[in-house]
């Protein structure tokens, strides 16, 4: 769904959050821990309507080679359900006002055309998510009518939109009946078992009631352990048991207000130290440049980074977290896609493939930047300059050492390595650097070093 009406409450939150730094009530290790394939794993966000001329399943499966060229491990598909058609926004509408969860859009294709791209990528190595809208429907959901009780109601009877959005094609499910949190239930299911998808990525988490998420993740779980990431990031807790990971809005908006001259590295630095002191063991944000709801409402990557643009890209690569590709950002996507409306991605140029195949490399093979616990806390280093960003993550023999002007300025920069002085291998050049307790970098606008050991 469109996000707008919630940033600021949003950023307020969290401008909260880090400044407390308030720990997790229960250290729990979170279920991720269980998913083996997790621990290093890059996903990516597909939009199956704007992806092809066609947009549908099976045009989509034609660039699985190359995805599995590119590196990506996981494939998110927005909501592929069928789309209500009362209250409708736009020609299309929107893939978040589900008509019916058991079902495919007929735009889309077939319940066995999808169970079949299902099958051919986990044939390939892919795991598969979908997006679960669990907090409303369309209006002419048969809900409305079968089960009108479901749903939260005005004084005169009338479905209401979520409250505080304008959403006004999708209707508010009543979160007091115990019978219509079943048939949430029933419906993720259905989808793990009936098309053996391997988790969801869950709308909206900021309006479902906490207790509602056990009961998923029990449920899932009898089927096969499942993979859950959350739309949300103040409720921290909820990483304790229920989802693997969440959203790093923070990042995102601060790597943008840097971008924009209006924050400094100090400030990413402390939220990667904040999500640290925060985060349960083993849990750990979604980190993203783009996703759907940038890149339609607020901007493409260039609009929102510039110059910055490969240099913020490279650092949800290099920071705590699991980094997200949308859907066209290998090919340079330079434009805003219609939501409500067919907007193919151009595919002539797919420049931007190495630069993102490169840093899927980078991250598997350095144990260092892996995900959760598999990989290493970010330690930050002195800088003589407030613009450069140096920090070292480290895992079981793996060092990486990232030094990141976050400026549009050239710097030479002191950097004070302290123990982590040694010989390492400059990623970009393959030659080998003698890191110095005091180093001193040269660094042109946005430029980062990455060296390893």
């Amino acid at each position: 769904m469109v996000r707008s009406a919630r940033r600021s409450v949003r950023a307020l939150i969290m401008a909260v959050l880090v400044a407390l730094a308030l720990p997790s009530a229960a250290m729990a290790v979170p279920p991720s821990n269980g998913l083996e394939w997790s621990k290093n794993a890059v996903i990516y966000e597909v939009n199956v309507r704007q992806y092809t001329e066609e947009g549908t399943f099976k045009a989509f499966e034609e660039h699985l080679p190359r995805l599995k060229e590119l590196g990506v491990d996981i494939l998110w598909f927005m909501p592929i359900h069928p789309i209500g058609e009362k209250n409708r926004k736009g020609t299309l509408g929107s893939y978040y006002s589900v008509r019916d969860y058991q079902s495919v859009n007929p735009e889309f294709g077939t319940m066995e055309d999808f169970k079949a791209l299902v099958a051919k990528a986990h044939g390939m190595g892919f795991k598969v998510m979908l997006d679960f809208v669990p907090n409303h429907t369309a209006h002419d959901h048969p809900w409305t009518e079968q089960h009108p009780d479901w749903y939260v109601r005005d004084d005169e009877g009338n479905l209401t939109p979520p409250t505080g959005t304008d959403w006004t094609d999708v209707a508010q499910l009543n979160w007091n009946n115990p019978d219509m949190r079943a048939g949430l239930i029933d419906a993720m299911r259905f989808w793990v078992r009936e098309a053996d998808v391997d988790g969801y990525r869950m709308d909206y988490v900021t309006g479902v009631p906490d207790d509602f998420w056990p009961d998923v993740r029990a449920a899932l779980d009898e089927i096969k352990p499942t993979y859950l990431l959350a739309e949300n990031e103040d409720k921290t807790h909820l990483l304790d048991n229920e989802f693997q990971a969440n959203y790093g809005w923070t990042m995102f908006h601060t790597m943008h207000q840097i971008a924009q001259g209006q924050q400094k590295a100090r400030d990413l630095q402390r939220y990667v130290e904040w999500v640290q002191k925060t985060y349960p063991d083993g849990a750990y944000p979604m980190q993203f440049t783009s996703n759907h709801d940038e890149n339609s409402w607020n901007g493409t990557t260039r609009e929102l980074f510039g110059d910055a643009e490969k240099t913020m890209a490279a650092l949800t690569f290099l920071a705590p977290g699991m980094p997200l590709i949308y859907s066209g950002q290998e090919a340079g996507l330079d434009k805003r896609l219609e939501f409500f409306e067919k907007d193919q991605i151009p595919w002539e140029d797919l420049s931007m493939q190495e630069f993102y195949k490169g840093l899927v490399v980078l991250k598997k093979d350095n144990p260092a930047l892996w995900n959760g616990a598999a990989g290493g806390q970010a330690d930050f280093l002195k800088s003589s300059d407030e613009n450069v960003l140096p920090f070292v993550r480290e895992k079981e023999g793996s060092r990486v050492v990232v030094v990141a002007n976050l400026s549009p300025e050239p710097t030479t920069a002191t950097i004070d390595a302290g123990d982590h002085e040694g010989e390492y291998r400059d990623h970009s050049t393959g030659s080998g650097v003698e890191l110095e307790r005091k180093h001193t970098f040269e660094l042109q606008p946005w430029e980062y070093k990455i060296l390893i050991q």
